[in-house]
């Protein structure tokens, strides 16, 4: 049975996130507040713009909820950035998952003193991680009605046949 409070919580959570897990490398579109320059207003040019920040997922906080949130790191010029994201923020414009790491933790910390080879992660074939392939069904052609069988070769047919008329006809027409 669910409280007033948690249904009240459940309109402000958003519905197209993709799986994100540590690991990933991502790139979070964040909205911003525009700075006005000089005399223009930044109510006329709309006052927010797109910034976008990509990195690797270093941990996954607060479970699903309202307040759930990932740290993204990131190395600039050789100095490391983490910025911690509210999933469910509404200045989060979009979430793009870039590469699926393969890791064996929940919390990536190690990668803030790892250097080199050991910063590195292996990565896992995005197909296969993101939606892994279901087999399809192939409809047999015992299923297919022997009528459209016959339509089809009846369609079939005349355009084959005035393609080899042609033929003959050009090479008599070469003789």
């Amino acid at each position: 049975m669910a409280t007033k409070i948690e249904t009240f919580l459940q309109s402000f959570l958003k519905k197209d996130l993709p799986d994100i897990r540590a690991g990933d490398t991502v790139r979070i579109h964040q909205k911003i507040k525009e700075i006005a320059k000089g005399k223009a207003s930044s109510k006329e040019k709309g006052g927010r713009k797109l910034q976008v920040f990509e990195g690797v997922i270093i941990a996954r906080k607060h479970g699903k909820g309202v307040s759930a949130t990932i740290t993204v790191r990131k190395v600039i010029s050789g100095i490391g950035v983490e910025k911690i994201f509210p999933i469910h923020s509404p200045t989060i414009e979009k979430i793009e998952i870039i590469k699926r790491g393969k890791v064996r933790r929940a919390k990536l910390y190690y990668l803030r003193t790892a250097k080199g080879k050991k910063a590195k992660l292996k990565k896992i074939e995005f197909t296969e991680a993101i939606t892994p392939e279901e087999p399809k069904e192939v409809a047999p052609e015992e299923k297919v009605p022997e009528e459209t069988k016959k339509e089809k070769a009846a369609e079939t047919s005349p355009e084959q046949k005035s393609e080899t008329e042609k033929k003959s006809e050009n090479e008599l027409e070469e003789k």
